[in-house]
C-alpha cells in the first residue's frame, strides 16, 4: 500500500512540471501572437505609406489594396512577351522593392567609391595601363527647362544627407532669368574623398540646336570646367560678370560619362500638340555621335517633371517618348520627380525616388570605369615626338624658303634697277 501512495506521489511530482512547462508555453505562444500582431500593424502602416509614394499603384493594372498587390496584367506572364506599359510598370515596381532593402547599401557604395572601382578587365590591358582619372566627371546636358539644376539639389538631398537647400542655385553662376551661365561642378556627397563628380550645364535652345550641339561636342573632346562660361549666357558685347571665378583657375576634367535629362511633361505636350520641335531637339542631343561614350550603350535618360501629369499620362509619355527615341523603356530611363506639390525637393519619404537617383548615378559609374582609355605606350610617346620633330623642321623649312624667296625677288628687282 505505501509503495502505491508513493508510485502516485511521483507521478503527480512529474505532471505539475509538465503542466508548468504547458502554460509557460501558451504564454511564450500567446506573446508571440500579440509582438506579430503589433508588428504586422507597423508593416501595414509601413506598406500604406509605401503605396502612398508608388504612384503608378493607382492605374488600372493594380487592384489597389493596402500592399500594393498586383493584376495579372501588372505582374505579367513569364512567358508571354510583355507589352512596353507592362515592362515600365515591373521596372517601378522593381525600383520600389530595392528601395526598400538596396537603399542605404548603394548609398555606402557610392559614399565609398573611387575612381576606378567598378573597373573590369577588357582587351588584356592591366588596370595600371589604363587612364583612370582621379575623379570621375558626370555631365548632365538637356534643353532649357528640364530640371538639371533641380536634380542636383535632389542629389544633394538624397546623397548628402543634407535635406532641401538649394546648393545649385546658391553659386553665382547664373542669369537673370534664372538659367546656368557657366558649368557648374557639384560633389554631391559633400566628401573630399568623393570619387566623381557631377557638373551641371546650361540647357539647349531648341531654335539654336547647332551652335548648342556644337559647344558640347567641345565639352566632350576638350574637356570642362568650373565656371567655364556657355554660350548664349550674355550678349556678345556684354562684360563679364564680376561674381564669376575666372575659369581658367580650375582643372580641366574629361567627361566621363553624360546623362541626358529631358522634361516628361513638355515632351507629353509636344506629343498632343503636334508640335515636334522638342522631340526632334532631345532626340538630336541624345543620338549626338559626341556624347556616345561607347559604341553599343546609349546615354543615361532622366525624365522629370513626370509629376505634374497624371500616372496615366504618365506612362503613356514615357512609352512614346523612348519609342520615338529608339532606345528602351526600362534600361537606364529614369523617370525622377524633382520637386513635390511643396515646390521642395523630394527627401527620404520617397524611397522610391531615392534609390532611382543613386541607382542612375551608379549606373554612369559603371558605364564610365567601363571605357577608360588605355594609356599611350613608349611607342605612341615616341612616334607623337617625332610627328611633332617632323611638323617643326617642315615649318622652319617652309619659312626659310618663304625668306629665300622674299630676298630672291628683292634681288631681281634691284638687278633690274641697276640695269635700267
Amino acid at each position: 500500500m505505501m509503495a502505491i501512495e508513493a508510485a502516485v506521489a511521483r507521478k503527480s511530482c512529474r505532471r505539475r512540471p509538465q503542466k508548468r512547462r504547458t502554460r509557460r508555453r501558451a504564454e511564450v505562444r500567446e506573446e508571440r501572437r500579440m509582438r506579430s500582431s503589433v508588428q504586422g500593424g507597423d508593416d501595414a502602416s509601413e506598406a500604406s505609406a509605401a503605396f502612398a509614394n508608388c504612384w503608378w499603384r493607382s492605374l488600372i493594372e493594380f487592384d489597389g489594396d493596402s500592399e500594393g498587390g498586383r493584376t495579372e496584367a501588372a505582374a505579367g506572364s513569364r512567358g508571354a512577351a510583355a507589352s512596353p506599359r507592362v515592362r515600365v510598370l515591373r521596372e517601378l515596381e522593381r525600383l520600389a522593392a530595392a528601395a526598400n532593402v538596396s537603399l542605404d547599401d548603394i548609398r555606402h557604395k557610392l559614399l565609398t567609391y573611387n575612381a576606378g572601382d567598378l573597373w573590369l578587365p577588357a582587351g588584356g590591358i592591366p588596370k595600371h595601363e589604363t587612364d583612370i582619372p582621379p575623379v570621375i566627371t558626370i555631365l548632365l546636358l538637356g534643353l532649357a527647362g528640364t530640371g538639371k539644376t533641380a536634380l542636383v539639389d535632389l542629389m544633394y538631398c538624397v546623397l548628402g544627407r543634407a535635406g532641401f537647400l538649394p546648393f545649385a542655385q546658391s553659386i553665382p553662376l547664373a542669369g537673370n532669368d534664372g538659367r546656368t551661365q557657366c558649368l557648374e561642378e557639384h560633389n554631391v556627397l559633400r566628401s573630399m574623398r568623393s570619387g566623381f563628380c557631377i557638373f551641371d550645364s546650361r540647357g539647349l535652345d531648341c531654335d539654336r540646336m547647332a551652335d548648342g550641339l556644337e559647344e558640347v561636342a567641345e565639352w566632350m573632346n576638350e574637356g570642362v570646367r568650373h565656371g567655364q562660361p556657355c554660350r548664349g549666357a550674355n550678349p556678345p558685347d556684354a562684360p563679364a560678370p564680376a561674381s564669376a571665378p575666372p575659369a581658367t583657375r580650375f582643372l580641366r576634367r574629361r567627361v566621363n560619362c553624360p546623362v541626358v535629362v529631358a522634361n516628361l511633361y513638355e515632351l507629353h505636350h509636344s506629343l498632343l500638340s503636334g508640335d515636334s520641335r522638342p522631340l526632334e531637339a532631345t532626340r538630336d542631343l541624345f543620338h549626338y555621335p559626341p556624347i556616345k561614350i561607347s559604341p553599343t550603350d546609349s546615354p543615361i535618360l532622366v525624365l522629370t517633371h513626370g509629376d505634374e501629369l497624371s500616372p496615366e499620362e504618365r506612362i503613356q509619355a514615357r512609352v512614346k517618348t523612348c519609342e520615338y527615341l529608339g532606345v528602351s523603356e526600362t534600361n537606364g530611363v529614369y523617370d525622377i520627380s524633382c520637386l513635390n506639390e511643396y515646390g521642395t525637393a523630394v527627401d527620404e519619404m520617397d524611397p522610391a525616388t531615392s534609390y532611382a537617383v543613386a541607382e542612375a548615378i551608379f549606373r554612369a559609374l559603371v558605364v564610365a570605369d567601363r571605357t577608360h582609355p588605355a594609356k599611350a605606350s613608349i611607342k605612341e610617346w615616341l612616334l607623337v615626338v617625332i610627328t611633332w620633330a617632323m611638323c617643326a623642321l617642315s615649318t622652319f623649312f617652309a619659312f626659310l624658303s618663304c625668306c629665300c624667296s622674299k630676298l630672291a625677288k628683292a634681288n631681281r628687282e634691284y638687278t633690274k634697277l641697276r640695269t635700267q
